[in-house]
């Protein structure tokens, strides 16, 4: 099947198919039997899918990106429910794709929704490749012939579920598509991923509208509208950023259900893509258990942090007063990253998160040369010493910088480290190199001892044999 890409750099000019269809009609399970991989949700109850929301492929060599959108009832547009604006983000989707993948249900055949969506579809005068889905069988070929009426072309049979002809319904999508780059091997380069986290309803959504400067994700007060997760390419500070919007994180990924089960699944492998994580917090209420757990699982992801502090317009002097102390007494594992205090409402001070940003991915890649590493160490060691445990004082021998993305430290010891002295070396390193915005590894690596040739001589003989 089709491969996803990790990333896509925004000079590739990639052509955009976007899957529509009525609600349950099976969009999301054909997306993801096109990647190859599960990563749209999908759920029995209509409507899981509300934004549009993109991913980017490939099929026989030739790359696209595919846009997966929520369920289009074109009846519904003219009220304001929130059905109206699933409608219209299917709208968009259609005036930006290249070509159109129009999903049907044969079995269900022809209804006036897929009849009013295919007028849509002919006046917009896009390439669209017509899917009959839920043909799982030979038998149920017959019932495409009525998809005929729909004006959009030959129907190309298709079972979502089980995979069935679903490389023909890909040679056709290549065919209606414009020539398409090679695929790319390297997922470096392109656009710095920034995925925007939090609990729900505390902003995420608005602010990347914000930054897009578009309602590119659909905002209400009910919590958790989001639920796959959504990106934009954004213009700050001269350079074009990936943000990614996603599902809010209610609890612990196991203690989930049903959408809201793959949500946060799917929010968890957007945090290992990504590069550095913007942790949004509500500002004008306590911090809560759930806030403390996401910025650890940011940490324990070995991402950059920055945490923004969103709905500032609402905090008032008395409630700054409250945060300050609750930042100083509950987020003492991530004193290090930079804070920002935003409105997404407003877009107050949405432009700081630029520096914010690349302080943090600075942090993140940074890298400290052996020899000062081991000159900084020897004297900090000199002034304070490992504590002594067990009658013997440990000594550092040696250390090394492991790696990068995050900085990861190995120290050589005679010793056992205990844990408090190894946090007092973090420390240390973060106020003589820097590091802000990311986490550091520290650990140990303890020397083995050798038994010396009096060792060997003194070990009790072997009984000989008798014969």
């Amino acid at each position: 099947m089709a491969e996803p890409l990790e990333s896509q750099p925004a000079v590739a000019a990639v052509p955009v198919l976007a899957v529509v269809g009525r609600p349950n009609v099976g969009k999301s399970t054909l997306v993801n039997r096109i990647l190859g991989s599960r990563q749209a949700v999908v759920e029995d109850t209509p409507g899981v899918t509300r934004d549009r929301v993109t991913y980017d492929a490939t099929w026989r060599g030739r790359a696209f990106t595919l846009v997966d959108t929520g369920g289009w009832e074109p009846s519904v547009e003219g009220t304001p429910a929130l059905a109206a604006r699933v409608a219209a983000q299917a709208r968009v989707a259609v005036d930006a794709a290249d070509a159109v993948l129009f999903v049907v249900d044969a079995v269900v055949g022809v209804t006036d929704a897929d009849a009013a969506v295919a007028a849509v579809l002919r006046r917009s005068r896009k390439p669209v490749v017509l899917a009959a889905n839920k043909v799982d069988d030979a038998p149920g070929e017959p019932d495409i012939y009525s998809l005929w009426s729909l004006g959009l072309g030959e129907p190309v049979p298709v079972s979502a579920l089980h995979g069935r002809g679903s490389g023909d319904l890909l040679d056709s999508v290549l065919d209606a598509l414009p020539d398409a780059p090679a695929e790319r091997d390297d997922a470096e380069g392109g656009p710095r991923r920034v995925a925007l986290i939090g609990r729900p309803n505390v902003g995420k959504s608005s602010l990347l509208n914000k930054l897009a400067g578009s309602e590119r994700v659909l905002v209400d007060d009910v919590a958790g509208t989001t639920r796959d997760p959504v990106d934009e390419l954004v213009e700050l500070g001269g350079k074009t950023w990936r943000f990614v919007d996603t599902a809010g994180i209610r609890r612990r990924v196991r203690e989930t259900q049903g959408a809201d089960f793959f949500a946060a699944l799917r929010t968890e492998r957007a945090l290992e893509r990504a590069e550095v994580a913007v942790v949004l917090v509500d500002a004008s209420q306590p911090l809560a258990e759930q806030d403390l757990r996401i910025i650890s699982m940011v940490i324990e992801a070995g991402r950059a942090l920055v945490i923004a502090y969103n709905k500032w317009d609402l905090v008032d002097a008395d409630r700054r007063e409250l945060l300050d102390k609750e930042i100083d007494r509950q987020l003492h594992n991530a004193r290090w990253a930079p804070r920002v205090n935003v409105s997404a409402k407003t877009g107050w001070h949405v432009d700081r998160l630029v520096p914010a940003l690349e302080q943090a991915l600075t942090g993140w890649e940074t890298r400290v040369a052996t020899g000062r590493l081991n000159a900084w160490l020897t004297a900090l060691i000199g002034a304070t010493p490992p504590p002594v445990r067990g009658g013997k004082q440990p000594k550092v021998l040696f250390a090394t910088q492991a790696g990068i993305r995050p900085p990861r430290f190995v120290l050589f010891t005679s010793g056992f480290l205990q844990a408090g002295y190894r946090r007092f070396l973090e420390r240390r390193l973060r106020e003589e190199f820097g590091f802000a915005g990311t986490p550091v590894h520290v650990t140990m690596r303890l020397k083995e001892k050798r038994h010396s040739r009096g060792d060997a001589d003194r070990r009790p003989a072997q009984p000989r044999r008798s014969r």
